[in-house]
């Protein structure tokens, strides 16, 4: 396993588990046989709705001396409707709670975007803050604050532009140790990555195989498919691999982690086996040139008519 390090010498496995999209009654069998497998990543959040479970499958792989609290990474995100300073300690305290744990790896703000409290997917324009009225800065001072209380270790933030977290750092004065965005081949995202690069931040890939399980709801006709493309065909066939551990292996090759979900063993085996997968320099320049600039995960959904918020000013592309 390859693994990024942050400033204290902590290490992050570059392949680690999405649990987004993992059921009630399938999450905790996929989390212990995840960790039977070798899996000690799992990327975590409020909003997904199964903490709960995920935390019994950790407690009880401890509890059955299957892995040890210290050796696992597992990150959770603050939603969206808890940016208000008072929210934010609550919100981390309940992952932690359903989770069973003592400590966060990594806690991560998950969007830049303001919900009314209560709210958990806006409705109508008035579900949402504008972010004159409640500035990321002072959630992010929050989060900061937990750090200082040990509830988190890392702390970072997710769906964040170079431009907003260069506003973080200049209004506050503290970097993210950490970054969450998606990140595939046809979405490559070459200037943040560099940023974080340049900035020692640790950067995470969501929806590395272009997340085809999504809500029907975010998907668009006509999309592009990783699966199809013949670069990432003819790099797995050279490689002897599949297509999945290609877009893994070059995430990894890149200097970056992914956190692909499945609930299939085998898969799960094949994506984590991926990290120690080498591509040559000249696959490398191949899987470089399929970029597209095309997200899987547009955020039009947090673009309500009336709200401040519009894909230029969420992306600030």
């Amino acid at each position: 396993m390859k693994y990024l390090q942050f400033s204290n010498g902590d290490l992050m496995p570059a392949i680690g588990l999405g649990t987004w999209k993992s059921t009630k009654g399938e999450i905790y069998q996929n989390i212990r046989t995840a960790i039977e497998i070798g899996y000690r990543h799992f990327d975590c959040a409020h909003i997904y709705g199964n903490e709960e479970e995920i935390g019994q499958a950790i407690a009880d792989a401890i509890k059955n001396n299957e892995v040890k609290r210290e050796d696992l990474w597992i990150t959770s995100k603050l939603w969206n409707n808890r940016h208000r300073t008072q929210d934010v300690q609550p919100a981390i305290e309940t992952s932690l709670k359903n989770l069973q744990i003592d400590y966060l790896d990594l806690y991560l703000v998950h969007w830049p975007v303001a919900l009314v409290y209560g709210v958990n997917y806006p409705q109508k324009a008035d579900d949402l803050i504008s972010l004159d009225d409640l500035p990321l800065s002072k959630t992010w001072q929050a989060v900061i604050d937990l750090k200082e209380k040990g509830l988190a270790k890392h702390i970072g933030v997710s769906n964040f532009s170079i431009q907003k977290i260069s506003q973080l750092r200049d209004e506050v004065g503290v970097l993210p140790e950490a970054l969450q965005v998606e990140l595939q081949p046809f979405h490559q995202q070459k200037p943040l990555v560099e940023f974080t690069r340049q900035n020692n931040i640790a950067i995470t890939g969501f929806c590395p195989l272009g997340s085809a399980d999504r809500p029907a709801s975010r998907v668009s006709p006509n999309e592009p498919k990783l699966f199809e493309n013949k670069t990432i065909l003819n790099i797995a066939q050279e490689k002897g691999c599949s297509p999945a551990q290609v877009m893994l292996a070059w995430a990894v090759n890149r200097g970056t982690s992914v956190i692909p979900k499945s609930v299939n063993p085998t898969r799960l085996k094949e994506n984590l086996e991926a990290a120690d997968i080498v591509l040559s320099a000249g696959q490398m320049d191949r899987m470089s040139q399929l970029d597209k600039h095309y997200r899987y995960i547009k955020g039009d959904f947090w673009c309500l008519e009336g709200s401040d918020y519009t894909l230029a000013n969420l992306w600030d592309e």
